[in-house]
Order: structure tokens, then sequence, then C-alpha cells
């Protein structure tokens, strides 16, 4: 190994790091092997801190050796170059313990001043001529100057555009291997606020990988390859994919990342959309950026050093099919050079596809529901957005408000109501629900009553401030707020959130209407260098609009017609819509905007309501499949937002029985669904089963889970924490829960004491079923010491694979023996042996109730099956499964 050793000698800091990229791929395989070891070794040497030792320990265990290897190598290319040379040689000397890592290092030693000349001459290519710098100078001077901050719209009359540093507003991204969902059937930023933190803290040690935006592309030398790549970012509308985007060009213009790249140019799908007719990449580019005049040219010389930006691929009106093989062989959509006059689609098709230009790299953001359209496209790096988690959500209310009373009095009312928090996983959410709460905890007159707690309470105050503000700047604000809210309901029934001027005029909104703060307030504008486009600061405020426009217009007796035709969409497009016009029934929403809107027609909200009314007790009929159990779902979000209780207790308070088994529950459902129960005067069961209920959502459902006397909580990943809240139901002085399912929660021996002690002491449960937990031996103790106690009259029992032997099946019987009312007892496929035998035989002889127990799926000879069966004669209506 001595040649490598003189090759990490001779090897410069930037050298050494090309060197740790290119064989990136390479090493994470040699090592994921024995990554434990080589990570302790790392520690030891005291190249690694001890935090990051354990990071790779969790990594490795909770997720896999690739993803533990990965992880190791992310940290090694962070570390300072003196430090990441020692890490290099300790790999030397590590290279008996690991086949492939000693086959790698002798290969790389081989190659020796070779290699190191490899790279020099790749960077050499990127070395551009004095009139081609001259032109990158600016392009990076131009670029720097448009994104270096960000403007914000405040809504005051004093200050309504706040500007911030770039750098304070940007969210981190999570690689992802596979897209997550290529289809979403409902409103996708309900489906992607499915446990998010909770999702977030379990996944990213599996298949799901944290990095940096400048992890997107392989640096130049990592790859011989003169195909280029192409990169895909996903996420929810108000994510940050065009706040990441301006980061990225930001850094790359201020020579942060990405310096393999020559050039980088950016556009968004939303400008490119107002192109009429033909167009070739030359004039795309020259439209943007004119200062490249005749230059181009020689741009194109070098394709490996161009990166290709397009924001926002949904918003594209012109569809791009990558599974179209037609695109290919028709002549109309081929662009085979950057001269080549064509439609945009095809500019774009062709730069992923390395038909254009191959060699260059792209990297195209989407909303989820566009992603389907990438499916078959040449992507090689998939990565989401994830947005704000757990501090993060305080940190960015702490730097939104000047005062910190403020900021922690906001946070606190955001994280005390569980429908707010939850949104506030999203920058967009949070500056909205930042602009709201504001006022409320900084003007004395505001009622703390009054503070919003449901999403419709919360966008009627974020319009109310625009109309208190800017009202008086333009002549009928109540019409052009309707107009504007006519326009909004066609772009969600079109899908569409972009509008161009031409849009605006035909709702009779004139484009110099737009100079005053009232309209701005409603719609951002983007200017571009072939148009004016506009768009609403966040789709939900599209949505609300669009709700409070349809209340306010349409004809009474046409109001119920158009519900359930928006209703009856299956694509989820009008739900949260839905959910808004049902708000707007509620009196405190016309308390709140009557004063500029005048009051909300009567016969409007008595119509909505008796259509409420009825969909909420046509789907409890109808929920026996997944479709018809989320369609209830969705009603009950209806009767949360219209806080009406009389309307609530008129459709619930007869149910007896909810089922959502099977379906993903948000923590918001959760809420909603814990809100529901709490009206439902007879409930009896309630099925939650596989829902994917997790720590968050249980705590939701906490105060309402009392009142069941049948409760499925089984396949959620509760853990020992989920427990305790258990736990807390079974304390309730008024707890009615007989039948109590767990299985499969993720239940541990740690987690069963404070269940046992909570146990011992509940009268009323009768049937306990804990199957598929880790409990072990000790865990089990614990539970049937709990049954001793003569208040506990439970009568079946279920542990089921739960890790018990036979040293645990002894004190299991010495507890079950005093409990006379069992009769029925499951221990399947655990690890019980023929020495158990007689303890079970004994068992089954003191409990005369007993009816059935299930021991199948142990480790009993035939001899001792024969035992256990043959105590079924004397006895009959028992029943001994072995």
């Amino acid at each position: 190994m001595s040649s490598m050793m003189e090759l990490l000698e001779r090897c410069d800091d930037s050298q050494l790091l090309d060197l740790t990229n290119h064989y990136r791929q390479r090493l994470e395989e040699a090592i994921q092997e024995k990554v434990e070891n080589v990570v302790f070794v790392l520690a030891y040497e005291r190249y690694f801190s001890e935090q990051e030792y354990k990071q790779v320990i969790k990594r490795t265990k909770r997720g896999s050796h690739t993803a533990g290897s990965t992880l190791l190598l992310n940290l090694v290319t962070e570390k300072e170059p003196r430090v990441r040379k020692l890490i290099w040689k300790c790999f030397v000397k590590m290279h008996h313990l690991l086949p492939k890592l000693e086959e790698l290092l002798k290969a790389m030693g081989e190659e020796g001043s070779d290699l190191i000349e490899s790279f020099k001459a790749m960077k050499a290519s990127l070395e551009l001529s004095d009139h081609l710098k001259d032109v990158q100078q600016k392009h990076k001077e131009t670029l720097k100057a448009q994104t270096e901050t960000l403007s914000v719209n405040t809504i005051l009359m004093n200050e309504k555009v706040k500007v911030f540093q770039l750098l304070d507003r940007y969210a981190e991204l999570t690689v992802i291997s596979t897209v997550r969902d290529l289809t979403l059937v409902e409103h996708e930023l309900l489906a992607r606020g499915r446990d998010h933190e909770m999702w977030r803290e379990e996944h990213l040690g599996g298949e799901f990988e944290k990095i940096r935006t400048d992890q997107l592309f392989q640096n130049i030398s990592a790859s011989k390859s003169k195909s280029g790549s192409s990169s895909a970012v996903a996420g929810v509308p108000g994510i940050g994919k065009t706040t990441m985007v301006q980061k990225i060009v930001h850094d790359w213009a201020t020579e942060k990342i990405f310096q393999q790249f020559q050039f980088v140019f950016s556009f968004k799908f939303r400008n490119l959309n107002t192109i009429k007719g033909r167009i070739n990449l030359r004039e795309l580019i020259l439209d943007q950026y004119p200062y490249f005049g005749n230059m181009l040219g020689e741009v194109w010389k070098n394709p490996e050093g161009l990166l290709f930006i397009f924001d926002g691929l949904d918003e594209l009106k012109g569809r791009i099919d990558f599974a179209d093989s037609r695109r290919d062989t028709e002549p109309k959509h081929q662009c085979p050079d950057p001269e080549w006059w064509c439609e945009v689609s095809d500019i774009v098709y062709s730069l992923i596809q390395h038909k254009l230009l191959p060699g260059c790299s792209v990297l195209v953001t989407t909303r989820p529901t566009a992603l389907h359209l990438l499916e078959k496209a040449e992507i090689s790096v998939w990565v989401e957005i994830m947005g704000f988690v757990g501090e993060e959500r305080k940190k960015y209310f702490t730097k939104y408000f000047e005062g910190q009373t403020v900021a922690a009095a906001v946070f606190k009312h955001v994280k005390e109501n569980e429908i707010l928090y939850t949104m506030s996983y999203n920058p967009s959410y949070c500056w909205i629900l930042g602009l709201t709460l504001g006022p409320f905890f900084t003007q004395t007159h505001r009622d703390p009553q009054r503070i919003p707690k449901t999403i419709t309470q919360l966008y009627c105050y974020f319009i109310y401030n625009i109309l208190k503000n800017h009202g008086r700047e333009i002549e009928s604000p109540r019409e052009v707020l309707l107009r504007v809210g006519q326009m909004a309901f066609t772009g969600v029934a079109e899908k569409n959130i972009v509008f161009t001027d031409g849009d605006l005029i035909k709702y009779n909104l004139q484009p110099s209407q737009f100079l005053s703060g009232f309209l701005m307030e409603l719609l951002e504008r983007e200017d571009s260098a072939r148009s004016v486009v506009y768009t609403f600061p966040h789709l939900t405020i599209q949505e609300f609009v669009a709700a409070l426009a349809q209340v306010l217009t349409v004809d009474p007796r046409n109001i119920v017609k158009l519900l359930s035709e928006v209703h009856s969409t299956t694509d989820g497009r009008f739900e949260v819509f839905l959910r808004f016009v049902a708000g707007l029934s509620s009196p405190w929403a016309s308390w709140i905007l009557e004063e500029f809107l005048g009051p909300f027609p009567n016969e409007t909200i008595c119509r909505v309501i008796d259509w409420m009314k009825e969909e909420v007790q046509r789907q409890i009929r109808n929920a026996g499949s997944e479709y018809g159990q989320r369609r209830l779902l969705n009603t009950l979000h209806y009767l949360f937002e219209s806080q009406n209780p009389v309307l609530a207790q008129q459709t619930l308070g007869s149910v007896e029985s909810l089922s959502f088994s099977g379906l993903g529950l948000t923590p918001i459902d959760c809420a909603v669904l814990s809100h529901a129960i709490r009206l439902c005067d007879t409930i009896k069961r309630l099925n939650l089963t596989s829902c994917r209920i997790q720590c968050e959502g249980l705590q939701r459902l906490g105060p309402a889970l009392h009142k069941c006397q049948d409760l499925r909580l089984g396949f959620n990943d509760l853990g020992d924490s989920g427990m305790k809240l258990v736990s807390a139901a079974l304390r309730n002085p008024d707890c009615k829960i007989q039948i109590l399912g767990l299985y499969g929660i993720g239940l541990t021996d740690s987690g069963a004491e404070d269940f046992a002690s909570t146990l011992s002491t509940n009268p009323s449960l009768t049937e306990l079923w804990l199957g598929d937990n880790k409990l072990g031996d000790s865990g089990v103790k614990l539970v049937s010491a709990a049954l001793r106690n003569p208040i506990c009259k439970i009568s079946m029992l279920g542990l089921n694979s739960v890790g018990l032997t036979d040293s645990g099946a002894e004190d299991l019987v010495s507890a079950l023996s005093t409990n006379p009312s069992l009769t029925e007892l499951k221990l399947a496929l655990n690890s019980l042996t023929d020495r158990s035998v007689p303890a079970l035989c004994r068992l089954i002889l003191t409990l005369p109730r007993l009816k059935r127990i299930w021991l199948v799926g142990n480790e009993f000879s035939p001899t001792r099956k024969q035992e256990l069966r043959s105590l079924q004669e004397p006895r009959p209506g028992l029943s001994v499964d072995v």
C-alpha cells in the first residue's frame, strides 16, 4: 500500500477532495460490509466525534449498512482537508479488513500520478477564453444581484414589503431514493402533511438521506460519462422549491457550489408559458440574458459545463410526456441543436433526455401532482423538500417578529392548536400564520377569544387584514375581491395557479388596478422579458378566495348543485375549497368579514348547512370501503371547520361505530376525528387499525379515546411514548374502554411498566390484545402481575408473538392462576418449549372458565402437543390449539 500512501502525500487539498468525490460510490460499497468497525476506528483515532460515531451506528442499525456508509462518507467530505487526508490514510491501514477496500486502494495506487494528471486535465477543460470569462463574470454579477434578497409582503400599511437575506429563509432538502407518491388522489398539501415530523425522524435512517444542495450533481471529476445528469426536486406548494432554486443560483454566482459548471441558466415555467409558437434555445437564453450576444456559439462547445434549471414543471401548460416514444421519432418534436426552432416543451424534453447538448445537466422542480410526468425521464437524483421540523418552526417565528415576546406568544398559540401546528411545517403557512396571528399579540383591543383556531378562521382574518389596510385604496374592494375569487375558482377547477393579464381582463380586473396595495396582497406579480404573470401567494389562499366568492355570489338555489358537483370529483382538487365553504357557513366567519363584505346571504348559509348534514349522514352509511372511509373523513373535516355543535350533534349524536382501518390519517385528521368523537353520545367502537398513526396523531386523539368501548389501535407505530397516551385514557375516571387492540404498536418492556400500573387499576377493560410487540419475558411479567389485582377484570388476553420463553411462562402462569375470569388466552408464535408444558397444563386445569388457548407456532414436541390436547377431553367446550 506504499504507492497509495505516496499518492495521498502528492495530493493537495483540492485534488484530495476530487479523489474523494471520484471514488465515493466505490468507497461506500467497499466499507458498508463493516461500517461499524470503520466508524469505530475513526472515532478511536479522534477523526470522528462521539456524536458522529453514534449517528453512523444509529443509521446503520435503523436503516442499513448502505445508509450507514453513505452517512459516513458524507461526514468525511465535510471534514477539513487535513483531517480528510488523515482519514484516507486510516482507510489504507484498514485495507486488510475489507477485501473490496483493498482492491480499490490497490487500483488507485497503481494509477498514481496519472490519476492526479487526469483531474488536472478535467479542470483544464473548464478553462474559459478571456472574452468568455468576461461574459461569465457579468452573468455571475447579474445573477447575484437578482438572487441575494427575498421580498415578502406584510399586509401592513406602513411596511408593505419586508426584504430578507436569502440565507435566512432557506429550507433544507432530503434525498429520496424513490418518489414517495407518483399520484395523489387527495389534496396534496394534506397528503404530504402526514405525520410529518415522525415520518422524517423514522425514515431518514433508512432509504432516505438528508443532503445539501451541492450534492444534487456530482463533481465533474466524479464521472467519465459525457451524458450529463438530471435531477428532480419535488415539494408541495409553498415548501420552498423556488427559494431553493434561488439559493442554488446565488451560491453558484458567489462561487460556493457547482463550480464544475461554467454557466447556469435558470427559467420558470410560468414565464415560459407566455411564449407563443416556436422558439430555439438561443432566443430563450437571450430573452433573459441578452448580454451573451453572439457568444452562445462558443458556450455550446462545452455542454458538460452547463446547468439548466427549470422551476415549476406543474405550471407548464404544454404537456411533456416522457413515456411518449413518438417524441424521439417525429420531426416536429425533435430539437437536435440550440438553433432549432421548436416548442418550449420540446426544448425541455430534449435537454433532460440528453438529446440536446448531450453532457449538460438539468434540474427540474415540481409539485408532487406532476411527478408522474417524469416517471420515464432520465432522472438520476430525486429530491424532496421536507420543510420545517421541530425547533425550526420556532426559529421561523423568532426571525419573523422583531419582538421576541410576540414571537413566543404566537408560536405558543400555534403549538397548542393541533391544526395550526401541523400546518406550520410549510414555510408559506408560517408566513400566513405570522401575518394573521401577529396583530392579536401586538394590539391590545383584540379579543383573545377571537384568535383563530380553524383554518377557515385563520384565512378570514388574513383577508380581513388586507381589506382593513388596503380597502380604501381601490373603488369597490368587495367587487374586486369577488372577481378575483371567481378567477380563483376557475383556476381551482382547471388546476391552474398561474394567471395572465388576459385572465384578469376576462374577469373585469384591469391590470392597472394592480398598482394598489389591495390587489398586490391578493396576487403576486412577476415580470419577465416577454410577459407578466400573477399567482396567489399560496394555493390555499386561492382556494379560500374561490370559496368566499361562491358563498357570496352564487344563487342560493344553485349552491347545493355546485357543492354536489365539485364533491363528486375524485382527484382532490376541490377538497380544501369545500372545507372553506363549510367554514364560511359559521357565524364566526361572517362576523369577521361582514364589516367589509356585507352580510352573508342567510339562505345560502342554510343550504350549505343542510348539504353538509345530508352528506355526513350519507357517508356514514357508505363507509364500508376505503374510498367511503376517505369521503366520511372529508365530511368530518367540513363539520370541524363549520364549528357548528348543533349540526354535529344532529349528524353524529347517534353514531355507534367509526372505522378507518387501513386508511392513512394525518395529525390533522386525528384532531378532527377527536372533535367528532367527543360529539358522539353513543360511540361504542372505534377502529383505527393500520392507519399509520404515530405519537403526534395519537396525542390529537387522546381527549376522546376513553369514550369508546371497543378501541382498535393495532399496527400503528405508537411506541412506548404512544402507550403513555393510551394509559392516560385508561386512567380517565369516565373510561368506558372494554376491548383494547394493541397488536404491533412497537411496545417494549420499557413501556410496559407504566401500562401495567394503569392496567391494575382499570375496572372496565375485559379484552386486551398485545400480540406482535417486543415485550419479552420482562414485559410479559409486568403485564401479568397487573392481572393479579382483583380490580382487573380481563377475560381475554392476547400475547401472540411477544418473545415469551419458558422462563417468562412461569411468571405468566403464576399470575393468571389467580384470575378466575379468564376465558381466552393467545400465546401462539412464541418460544415456548416442552419445559413450559407442565405449567401450561396446570394453568388450564386451574381456570374453570377458560374456553380457548392458542399455542400454535411454539416449539413443542409431538408428545407434549398431544398431552396438551388431551386436556380437552374431560372439559367439553375447551379448545386447545397447538
